[in-house]
């Protein structure tokens, strides 16, 4: 404990006393329990072998090889599916391991890479970009796609460092961007964004941005700041974008956002009923009930007057369904 009451550096006194005090009683219900797929992702991504260029080469020619254009679209099928072809199959192009990166090996100990498809010879009849595939794809597949695209849009913003304006080279592979100039070290970078669902115990706070579709909104989310807590996080950026005061927060779940390079972190918040008040970040922010919730969850069409949700691609659109759950919840365990 710190001096002032805080329970370590940077935070308020009393901050998380709760979950302090639940440790104190032994509640098990905060640790964790089982086997959860969420810790498992689409690859084992293989640090281990990415500062090794002899065993990536062994495993390039069996390997898969996700191929994106200049706009980070992926190559696919006629059909619309990945296409993948092996390091033996483009091995009569340039680029190979050198210039591929290399995402992981699958759970047959298969490699995955991914290259710029403009240094192959191979062509490929359609083209997916993301968004697609997330809806349409296998999970792992997607998932293989989501991290070749946010690692081919940091590498494509970061060729000169930012200390010298030196050109960089990439080593390990693709995973280390080194200046040639002064030797400084450059890592893929991810932006932390909180997205929450914020209630007043009754009802969902949604917004809309400006050059959304008619009557499209969504739970509210913001960048993390500097020196700031993601709970802190969650109470300035409901406050700044919708002027409604937050007084309680928790986290969820995570989803990452490669549109381009952005880590969601999920959480849901309980918020005084104030009249929210918009700037210039939204076009709109209001109060909606839970049976508009759920009619917009049901119906997932335009009628032309009723609200619409996000994707079911989005992390929004699985919190806002968490919070329509739990006021389900309350109103068939409340007497009546």
């Amino acid at each position: 404990m710190t001096g002032d009451g805080a329970p370590f550096a940077f935070v308020e006194a009393g901050a998380f006393a709760g979950i302090d005090a639940a440790f104190r009683r032994g509640d098990s219900r905060l640790l964790p329990h089982g086997d959860q797929p969420e810790c498992h992702g689409a690859l084992d991504r293989a640090d281990r072998l990415r500062g090794d260029p002899a065993a990536l080469a062994a495993l390039w020619a069996e390997a898969r090889v996700v191929l994106l254009d200049d706009d980070g679209r992926a190559l696919a099928e006629a059909d619309g599916s990945l296409f993948a072809p092996t390091g033996a199959q483009i091995s009569q192009g340039p680029g190979g391991t050198g210039a591929a990166i290399f995402l992981g090996v699958d759970g047959s100990g298969r490699g995955w890479f991914s290259l710029e498809a403009r240094l192959v010879a191979l062509h490929a009849p359609r083209r997916i970009d993301l968004r697609t595939a997330a809806a349409e794809w296998p999970a792992v597949e997607a998932g293989v796609y989501a991290q070749a695209r946010a690692l081919q849009h940091w590498r494509g913003r970061y060729r000169y460092c930012n200390v010298c304006g030196g050109e960089i080279g990439f080593e390990r592979g693709g995973w280390l961007g080194r200046c040639n100039q002064c030797g400084q070290e450059h890592y893929p970078r991810t932006d932390p964004a909180v997205i929450v669902a914020v209630t007043d115990g009754e009802r969902l706070l949604l917004g809309r941005q400006p050059g959304w579709a008619p009557r499209r909104y969504s739970v509210l989310a913001g960048f993390v700041e500097p020196g700031e807590t993601l709970e802190q996080t969650v109470a300035r950026e409901v406050m700044e974008e919708s002027g409604v005061r937050v007084r309680a927060c928790r986290y969820l779940a995570s989803q990452p956002w490669p549109f381009p390079g952005q880590l969601m972190l999920g959480f849901i918040a309980l918020a005084h009923p104030d009249e929210p008040q918009v700037d210039d970040e939204l076009e709109d922010a209001r109060w909606f009930s839970v049976d508009e919730v759920r009619a917009a969850t049901a119906g997932d069409v335009d009628d032309g007057s009723s609200l619409r949700l996000s994707a079911t691609i989005s992390i929004s659109r699985w919190l806002t369904n968490c919070w329509l759950q739990t006021m389900d919840a309350k109103r068939t365990s409340t007497p009546r």
